[in-house]
């Protein structure tokens, strides 16, 4: 059996087969316990017919005046002859047959009791001081049809048995274990970003300490997320204001000195200034993606909102970014601020690691798919995989704060959308392409 099979199939065949099991193990035995009842039923009607025919036999011998040899006893109709006899002297000599008797099949000397042969069980008797002797024989094949009968007769009520026995279990697992199966599928179906607890509901005692642990976790981990992002949000916050004030008073600086080594120096912390500032603004970002809120409660219209953006990078790459927009609204239930910070994003780390000789494609389709596409190096998978971590960049030498794919990466898990990292790009031999479908299913069910 598949380790990784469910515990309700499990328990649905095991008991399945368990109850198969028992039920043929039963009617074995009792098939068993029938042929020996049986087989005690026969020896008896042997023994009985024996005693029976015995007196007759007898007396039909003793009051023969010449005649002594063997008659064959005549049959009123035809029939099936199951038992079959002879009667002889002590000598083995033949003096009385029934009309079927194959007398080879009793021994040359007669002989008391049950004996057997490969084909036949016989009783013995004897009268008159043992001079006469009876052999009663039946043949061994007509008690193993009755038993194969029995036992079929046994086994006949378990085809209407096993198949009713089968939609009970499975029925009883079933129903047993729906609150275990909701209980999973409520933890399949949340989202990376939903650290609410489990509702625990009915579960079965056995489960109860399982879901009060996964809560304690939930619990732990939204205390250090939670922990974690207003570290970031906060430290990026405050951080904006001392390096606004030391910026402006570095530019200030700057125009007032004469001497261009030291004008260098000052250009050189104004740009570690403003890498600053930008990494702070990143943070910012990255917290508010991490900290979910990423879902409105009513749809909006996402097409103008990446118009705008597309048109606040027209005067930073003049003629660079080629946006193509669908006829039609795309509506989704991504909040607009958070879809604005992901499209920013993608434009951004377009524009900044793809090739300058090459346009940044910016389409939006009809089914809410955004693709963001640049020229350039194509990436390794190896690297690929990796851009979605923090602080992770494909070239170094490129200025930038690694957080640009990070952010996306946090919003579109966060709200069920999926995101692709392709390299080369879709229909060209190189260059980098970003996809994320801004109306999944979870988006768009509430935004017709």
């Amino acid at each position: 059996m598949n380790r990784n099979s469910s515990l309700q199939k499990r328990l649905g065949i095991g008991l399945t087969l368990g109850v198969t099991l028992l039920w043929l193990l039963g009617v074995a035995a009792s098939g068993l316990v029938a042929q020996h009842e049986m087989n005690e039923v026969f020896d008896s009607a042997l023994e009985e017919t024996a005693q029976r025919i015995l007196p007759l036999a007898v007396t039909d011998i003793l009051n023969r005046e010449t005649d002594t040899g063997n008659r064959t006893a005549p049959a009123l109709k035809e029939h099936d002859e199951y038992l079959t006899y002879v009667v002889r002297d002590r000598q083995g000599s033949l003096l009385l047959q029934s009309h079927d008797a194959d007398l080879r099949v009793f021994s040359a000397r007669p002989r008391e009791g049950f004996t057997n042969t490969s084909t036949h069980r016989i009783y013995g008797a004897s009268a008159v001081s043992d001079t006469l002797y009876i052999e009663v024989a039946e043949p061994l094949a007509h008690r193993r049809e009755a038993a194969l009968e029995a036992g079929l007769a046994l086994l006949a009520p378990l085809l209407f048995l096993i198949p009713v026995s089968l939609f009970g279990v499975w029925w009883v697992v079933r129903l047993s274990l729906r609150s275990v199966v909701e209980f999973q599928r409520s933890i399949e179906s949340r989202g990376a970003s939903d650290l609410s607890p489990v509702d625990k509901g009915p579960l079965p005692e056995e489960f109860k300490p399982t879901a009060v642990a996964v809560n304690r976790l939930l619990a732990r981990l939204n205390r250090a997320l939670d922990a974690e992002r207003s570290f970031t949000a906060n430290s990026a916050h405050e951080l904006r204001t001392p390096l606004a004030t030391a910026l402006a008073k570095v530019q200030r600086l700057k125009t007032q000195l004469a001497d261009q080594h030291l004008k260098k120096n000052v250009v050189e912390i104004e740009e570690a200034l403003r890498s600053l500032s930008t990494l702070s603004g990143k943070l910012l970002e990255l917290a508010k993606a991490e900290g979910g809120g990423a879902i409105s409660q009513k749809p909006h219209n996402l097409v103008p909102i990446l118009a705008m953006i597309a048109r606040d990078f027209e005067p930073r790459a003049p003629g660079r970014i080629r946006l193509t927009l669908p006829e039609h609204e795309v509506n989704s239930l991504l909040d607009p601020d958070a879809f604005a910070i992901l499209a920013r994003n993608l434009i951004e780390n377009a524009l900044k690691h793809g090739s300058a000789q090459h346009p940044v494609d910016v389409i939006m389709t009809d089914d809410g798919r955004v693709r963001v596409c640049n020229g350039g190096a194509i990436v390794p998978p190896d690297q690929l995989a990796l851009l979605r971590n923090r602080f992770a960049r494909y070239d170094t030498e490129t200025g930038g704060s690694g957080l640009g794919l990070a952010i996306v990466d946090a919003i579109a898990s966060g709200s069920g959308m999926p995101l692709h990292l392709r390299s080369p790009a879709t229909g060209r031999s190189d260059g980098f392409e970003a996809e994320v479908n801004v109306t999944p299913a979870g988006l768009r069910e509430h935004s017709h």
